[in-house]
């Protein structure tokens, strides 16, 4: 009891209790807007990396997974697939892929890691339609001088089966190279680089 006749313990433990009580209750409030701001386990998976077996993808063969829910197409090309890329540069609007559509690692007329592997994001960078595959070469509907590709046809752009446009067309720049790595010659993983850090 102080000389003011106040007793000291009794404000202690008032105060200590006090201090208790609060806490829990800012404690209690914060942890649903901590759990709030927290992705959940989908939205983490939504944009995981994703990793793929290609053993089984046969030349001249598209596989398409999904990646950030957007379609990501996995192309084998063929020797001739390959020779053909360079016979069609007077015919592309961008076929150095100066636009930045891919990832700094990612260079040349093939725009793979690869050269037999042609991984990018089957959406037109026109209005985001989805290109329809069109491997055929000299298809009928796509023109004598047709060398194999993607076909949109909301507005009718056209890419090679490296992804780069042709010139002419609606889409103003190549398909879209998502970031990836090969873990070994049977599996890639889709966004991660080859150092193994994600994007």
């Amino acid at each position: 009891m102080s000389k003011d006749g106040v007793d000291l313990r009794k404000r202690r433990f008032l105060t200590a209790t006090t201090a208790v009580v609060g806490g829990a209750g800012m404690a209690a409030v914060a942890i649903p807007f901590v759990t709030y701001m927290t992705p959940s386990a989908k939205a983490r998976a939504a944009g995981a990396p994703v990793t793929v077996d290609i053993s089984k993808l046969e030349p001249g063969k598209m596989m398409t997974i999904e990646w950030r829910k957007k379609p990501v197409w996995i192309v084998r090309r063929t020797d001739e697939n390959l020779a053909d890329l360079k016979a069609l540069q007077d015919k592309l609007a961008d076929p150095e892929s100066v636009e930045p559509q891919q990832p700094v690692y990612i260079e040349g007329s093939e725009r793979s890691l690869k050269p037999e592997y042609m991984i990018m994001v089957g959406l037109c960078t026109h209005l985001g339609c989805s290109p329809t595959f069109k491997p055929q070469m000299g298809a009928a509907d796509m023109g004598a001088d047709w060398k194999g590709g993607f076909f949109c046809p909301c507005h009718g752009s056209k890419f090679d089966l490296s992804g780069r446009v042709y010139a002419g067309v609606p889409a103003p720049t190549n398909l879209i190279v998502p970031p990836h790595a090969y873990l070994d010659n049977e599996t890639v993983t889709i966004g991660i680089d080859p150092e193994g850090v994600a994007s």
